[in-house]
């Protein structure tokens, strides 16, 4: 069986991103989004369980990572508003045997994925 997992690392204080807020999204062939579910990053960075298992079907996904709310907690001196406040990836699930992580790499200015494993 297929999954979807995610984790979160920030490059900027070179640690694991606790307490980051994320969405999941479904977009149908029209551009429609459907929420599939919202959870908070662990101490590790990750979720808790795989943001999908069973309900893991083919077609176009979005991630959105609140990262704002996870910068602004820090003390050193943001802009207001953050540079970056919600970072959305999209991406497409083709197997759904298949094992699909979505990492980000995150700081207040930049951002990066990749398809891990």
């Amino acid at each position: 069986m297929g999954k979807l997992t995610t984790h979160v690392l920030d490059t900027a204080h070179g640690c694991p991103a606790k307490g980051i807020r994320l969405e999941l999204w479904g977009l149908s062939e029209s551009g429609q989004k459907t929420l599939h579910k919202t959870t908070i990053t662990n101490a590790d960075g990750r979720t808790d369980n795989p943001l999908l298992t069973e309900d893991l079907v083919i077609g176009i996904y979005e991630l959105v990572f609140i990262v704002g709310d996870y910068f602004a907690s820090y003390p050193e001196i943001l802009p207001n508003p953050p540079f970056l406040n919600r970072v959305p990836i999209q991406f497409g699930i083709a197997d759904t045997t298949a094992h699909y992580h979505v990492p980000l790499l995150v700081s207040p200015w930049s951002y990066s994925t990749y398809r891990g494993s």
